[in-house]
């Protein structure tokens, strides 16, 4: 009846003309529409921080959270799209680019600031702060000493942008210097092995954040005109998509209250990254820890189903929910990760000398290749890899395709990158075919090493690539090294397994001939089984290119250059122009370099 009689107001209203109260959201919990909250994580440790303590809330409040990584435009494109409701993580001013556009037309709401105090701007370790490196400006004067390099974060970053621009238009003469990107793991990575060398470095670096307090770090002045004043003084806005708060007021509510402090974020972040705690488990003891200011943040706030949070949560004696026999067992899981990181870290800490080693003679090597061709004028080299396509097939046609996909290369402003990329392409694949070749010979003449090898490369390539790209970062640094080493381990089963399989197929017939003209082991494989197993190597050793090729955007996230940087860059900018000439690049590359290296009873033609 009461709904029956305010429907009856409305429609008078209505027809006599007279005006009718504007609707006003309801002071109560949400609806079941609002029970599904889809966040966004931009993969930064703060970011993922507050994102799983307002989980954690949310889950005890009967809401359902989403978690969704994605970079900051694509966070912003997804809000507008109504697939994001809320983003905790918007750095202000340095992301005002990402969302100016959104700001006029609407399509993202500012709840409000969550976060004040905040800092992001270039640093360096004290001992570098010593050594002179004070200021912006005092960054070239280091040059040499810095490998002219600045580390930052992913490509496509809010903070990276600003330093590449910082770069191309030559402020503070630092036109020449080259930014490293990575990850914030990544970079934090190449911070620590600089600081046990006391090696001089200038990274991306903000608070709140651990690497304060496990790094002695200086940030540096004079960036006002590119992080802006107070170094880079940043403020930490809640974002939703348009709309979200009148839809669901009760979680409007909430978001207006939440609230955090440098403090607060850095104790979860130190728990998740130093005692290394999933987000859930660290943002859970917090919120335990932390009853006054859960309390704060639950003002007139209500579960899903219509109690008042504050009371029914008691506080935060709740926070860890009933038990229940998942997180029993979670709680006492085996400490496989942990056992794995000590390991690492023992071989880091007593393999340095090793590790660097290796890393200098990898990183010499690939960096001379690319030297050497970028010393060849372009011209040149374009008519030598036509006129090598030419002699290896002798097709005019391929001769041609190479010449013109070369210069459209050339054309897209992708010349160095490519030339980057070959490198990391052509070291690799020497490398896997110099272990691989003979590995796959000496498997197929003791039939029990393959059957111990054959679960080893079944593992190399199917474990996930990040899953070794981790320790190869930890053990060797940023930049090519990881990226090669990566490489070799994806691709090296190739040659193997083809070798093994031509040389197991070599016929009896010729076997048998070689033994009755009385051939020794290593005439029979020079003379017969290695002729014979030619074509199956060769494929081998063309699949390890192409597989090597296929890793160049891993290979970017580590640091390593190359084509997988604007590929990476356009996927985090959603930029669909940029990532569509990349890819097209990446293509004409596998082309070229799979016409040139396909064993010869194939077509020659592109």
């Amino acid at each position: 009846m009461a709904r029956l009689g305010a429907l009856a107001f409305l429609l008078g209203g209505v027809l006599l003309g007279t005006a009718v109260p504007a609707a006003t959201p309801a002071n109560g919990p949400d609806g079941p529409s609002c029970r599904t909250v889809r966040l966004s994580d931009v993969g930064w440790s703060d970011v993922t921080a507050t994102t799983a303590v307002f989980s954690v809330l949310l889950k005890q409040l009967g809401y359902q959270p989403q978690v969704t990584v994605l970079s900051v435009p694509v966070t912003f494109a997804s809000m507008r799209n109504k697939d994001i409701d809320v983003f905790l993580g918007n750095w202000m001013p340095t992301q005002e680019g990402d969302r100016k556009a959104f700001d006029v037309d609407g399509s993202v709401e500012v709840v409000g600031a969550n976060l004040t105090g905040a800092k992001f701007t270039l640093a360096v370790p004290a001992y570098t702060y010593a050594a002179g490196l004070h200021d912006f400006a005092d960054i070239q004067r280091f040059g040499p000493q810095l490998k002219n390099s600045i580390y930052g974060l992913e490509p496509g970053n809010d903070g990276d942008r600003l330093i590449l621009g910082m770069l191309k238009q030559n402020r503070f003469g630092l036109g020449d210097f080259k930014l490293i990107e990575s990850s914030e793991q990544g970079m934090l990575a190449q911070v620590e092995r600089a600081a046990h060398t006391h090696a001089p470095i200038v990274f991306l670096a903000w608070d709140p954040h651990p690497m304060n307090m496990r790094f002695d770090l200086r940030y540096l002045s004079g960036g006002d005109p590119v992080f802006g004043p107070n170094f880079g003084g940043a403020t930490v806005y809640t974002n939703t998509r348009a709309g979200y708060l009148a839809e669901c007021p009760n979680m409007g509510r909430l978001l207006r209250n939440l609230k955090f402090t440098p403090k607060g974020e850095s104790q979860v972040m130190d728990a998740m990254l130093n005692q290394h705690q999933q987000p859930d488990a660290a943002a859970a003891a917090w919120l335990k820890a932390n009853p006054r200011v859960v309390a704060g943040w639950l003002e007139g706030v209500y579960t899903l189903d219509g109690r008042p949070a504050l009371a029914t949560l008691g506080g935060v004696g709740k926070i860890n929910g009933a038990w229940n026999f998942e997180h029993w067992i979670s709680d006492h899981k085996m400490p496989v990760g942990d056992t794995v990181a000590q390991f690492i870290e023992y071989t880091k800490t007593h393999g340095r000398l090793l590790f660097d080693g290796i890393s200098t003679l990898i990183r010499g090597s690939v960096n001379g290749l690319t030297y050497l061709l970028l010393a060849i004028p372009s011209p040149v080299l374009i008519l030598g890899v036509a006129g090598l396509a030419w002699a290896l097939r002798r097709s005019i046609a391929l001769a041609v395709f190479v010449t013109a996909a070369l210069l459209f290369i050339m054309n897209q402003g992708y010349w160095i990158p490519t030339l980057e990329t070959l490198s990391l392409v052509i070291a690799a694949a020497l490398v896997s075919t110099a272990i691989g070749v003979p590995l796959g010979i000496a498997a197929a003449h003791r039939p029990r090493l393959y059957a111990t090898l054959r679960p080893v490369l079944d593992l190399m390539q199917t474990l996930p690539t990040f899953v070794y790209l981790i320790p190869t970062l930890v053990l060797f640094g940023l930049g090519v090294v990881p990226g090669l080493i990566s490489t070799v381990i994806f691709a090296l089963p190739a040659p193997i397994r083809l070798t093994q399989l031509g040389i197991s197929s070599v016929p009896k017939a010729l076997l048998e001939a070689g033994e009755a003209f009385g051939a020794t082991p290593l005439q029979m494989l020079w003379k017969i089984e290695l002729p014979s197993a030619a074509p199956t190597i060769i494929a081998g050793v063309t699949q390890c290119i192409m597989l090597s090729l296929s890793m160049v955007v891993i290979a970017a996230l580590v640091g390593a250059g190359g084509l997988g940087v604007p590929v990476v860059r356009a996927l985090n900018t959603v930029q669909v122009g940029m990532g569509f000439e990349a890819g097209f690049v990446i293509v004409l590359l596998a082309i070229i370099l799979d016409r040139i290296s396909r064993p010869a009873d194939k077509e020659s033609s592109p």
